[in-house]
């Protein structure tokens, strides 16, 4: 599903409700007065509809005869959706998302190292390149430095040759944007260039044993990196 963020005004209507159910305000099983929150957020039933409708496709909303429009109980919410990741992010479940995500690129993209080193292209390599050069740039901004980072990770999963692990980027790109956002926002923050470096060689190198331990030891590094910057203040008294 893709993301409906910053889509004019049937976007913001999309982005608001959807926050506001995931982040809780509006609670599981709730039924939403359609005409009550159009007035509210200043749009039409027409805008309205078409927003819930986007929303339904994300799992967040259902609509039944005689009970009308509620929102559903988070089992059935699609919380791979790009945009259900990041709505999660906004209203404070960073902490167990960002848990869970490094719990699937453990599982993910060690496989998919040692996979690349072996179905690697030329455009390949020169794309991890790119993206790595674009991580060793200076003056690089939190925002820039996250979005160089994670096209990283996401050329890497292309490099794999495989399409369903290529798609993996819709799971694993918002997650890792906010992670390093988080990450780079630190001053003293440690240069992720060698340990990336590491894993382009091996895959350069066309060795898979040695491209997947060298992203095992960068997955290491992140999150102790992330556990390290983001702990709140010791208080050592």
């Amino acid at each position: 599903m893709a993301s409906y963020s910053g889509r004019g005004v049937h976007g913001q209507v999309v982005h608001r409700l959807g926050a506001r159910i995931v982040g809780g305000e509006i609670a599981e099983g709730e039924i939403l007065d359609i005409g009550a929150l159009g007035a509210e957020l200043d749009v039409s039933l027409t805008v309205m509809r078409e927003a819930l409708k986007v929303l339904a496709g994300k799992g967040l909303t259902d609509a039944r005869q005689k009970r009308g429009t509620f929102v559903r109980e988070r089992a059935h919410w699609n919380l791979l959706d790009a945009d259900v990741i990041r709505w999660r992010m906004e209203t404070g479940d960073v902490g167990p998302l960002l848990r869970d995500l490094a719990d699937v690129r453990s599982i993910v993209e060690p496989a998919a190292a040692r996979r690349a080193a072996l179905h690697r292209t030329d455009a390949d390599l020169a794309a991890l390149e790119s993206a790595l050069g674009a991580m060793g740039r200076t003056g690089l901004g939190p925002a820039a430095a996250a979005e160089a980072d994670a096209a990283f990770h996401l050329a890497l999963l292309a490099a794999t040759g495989n399409e369903l692990l290529r798609r993996m980027d819709m799971l694993l790109e918002p997650g890792l944007r906010e992670r390093d956002r988080l990450v780079h926002a630190h001053e003293d923050a440690d240069d992720p260039v060698p340990s990336h470096r590491a894993v382009l060689d091996a895959v350069r190198d066309r060795d898979p044993a040695r491209a997947e331990s060298a992203m095992l030891a960068l997955l290491a590094k992140a999150a102790a990196d992330h556990d390290h910057l983001t702990r709140g203040p010791r208080n050592d008294t």
